[in-house]
């Protein structure tokens, strides 16, 4: 278990980075007095300071810097940039630095942080905010098994973590970042059929989102492959497996697996261009 003195800054806490801080407290990772966290705002960092009972303010990222031991950046990946060049001289190399920002791979953040320490590259999704998340970790060599430990911890407590080589965080970006948008889709699909054959609003939506959170948890908790799961609710003759013949004619699965190579693609090309715009020196 990490030291429960571990200082630790966050760097924009909006909903990811409110969501760690739940998380980092929830873990045991450090206490409410050793986290830092900065907001744009003063009123925000008011709303911060009284959830958590932590100290935050609106700016001050570089003093944030000068008090931690672990920094995560949880600004967006537009803002990521200009946030290192403000704070990048307070870095020491005994620091840990965290990044959540999409799209940004580590040589680009540990070029801008301008210093060899250990880096952190996470890819968490939104449901982090209800301690449901995704988030696949990737890190570079100067990262210790006790730095690995204490950022996993951070992200079990707000969900589940894979750790993946750093090449795949595209893949991952199209698949668990990206794919809460995919479900809604399909909730929400749910609810307008259920709508459509003549239940309320509020019944289809009770029944759309249990469905989806039931079937997800029964893959998680029995282990078994979806397809076989999928089998156990079919009868011969019966409704289920008229529905998947009109899924299938439709090509519902097809459509699912171009949707992440076309996200996929995408989030390789926005790679390519902050790395283009960040050479090696």
């Amino acid at each position: 278990m990490p030291e429960l003195t571990k200082k630790i800054a966050v760097l924009g806490a909006g909903n990811m980075g409110a969501a760690l801080i739940g998380g980092i407290l929830k873990a045991g990772v450090s206490t409410r007095e050793h986290i830092l966290a900065t907001t744009r705002s003063e009123a925000h960092a008011r709303e911060v300071a009284e959830r958590f009972s932590i100290r935050a303010t609106a700016g001050c990222n570089r003093e944030a810097v000068d008090f931690a031991d672990l920094v995560i950046l949880s600004v967006k990946p537009s803002t990521l940039p200009s946030v290192l060049e403000e704070v990048h001289e307070a870095f020491r190399s005994d620091q840990i630095l965290l990044s959540l920002a999409a799209s940004l791979p580590i040589s680009v953040i540990e070029r801008l942080a301008g210093r060899r320490m250990p880096v952190f590259r996470a890819m968490p999704n939104i449901p982090v905010v209800v301690e449901e998340g995704a988030t696949a970790i990737s890190f570079n060599s100067m990262t210790s098994e006790a730095d690995r430990q204490l950022v996993e911890g951070i992200f079990r407590a707000v969900g589940v973590v894979c750790w993946v080589d750093e090449e795949n965080m595209d893949a991952v970006t199209a698949l668990s970042g990206s794919g809460p948008a995919y479900i809604y889709m399909v909730i929400e699909a749910l609810i307008a059929g259920g709508l459509k054959m003549g239940l309320s609003r509020e019944i289809a939506t009770k029944l759309a989102e249990q469905t989806v959170l039931g079937a997800a948890k029964l893959v998680r908790e029995t282990g078994l492959h979806p397809a076989i799961l999928r089998d156990q609710v079919i009868t011969p003759g019966g409704v289920t497996i008229s529905a998947i013949h009109e899924l299938e004619r439709h090509g519902l699965r097809a459509m699912l697996i171009s949707a992440l190579e076309t996200a996929t693609n995408h989030s390789r090309s926005k790679t390519r261009v902050v790395t283009d715009k960040h050479p090696k020196e």
